[in-house]
């Protein structure tokens, strides 16, 4: 039978600073927890920066 590898990936949501809306699902590695994006607000109409969050 084969073993499935780990994969070093995990679901995140993108949560706006300023908001505190989920605007985003993405896909990052496990390292990338404490990055910074500059995504775009729907609610604010501008760009502001998201963290990601755990799913």
């Amino acid at each position: 039978m084969a073993v499935k590898k780990k994969s070093g990936k995990e679901i995140y949501f993108l949560v706006c600073k300023e908001t505190k809306e989920q605007n985003y699902t993405v896909v990052l590695n496990k390292t990338a927890k404490g990055k910074v994006f500059k995504k775009y607000c729907p609610r604010l109409k501008k760009h502001t920066e998201h963290t990601p969050k755990k799913v």
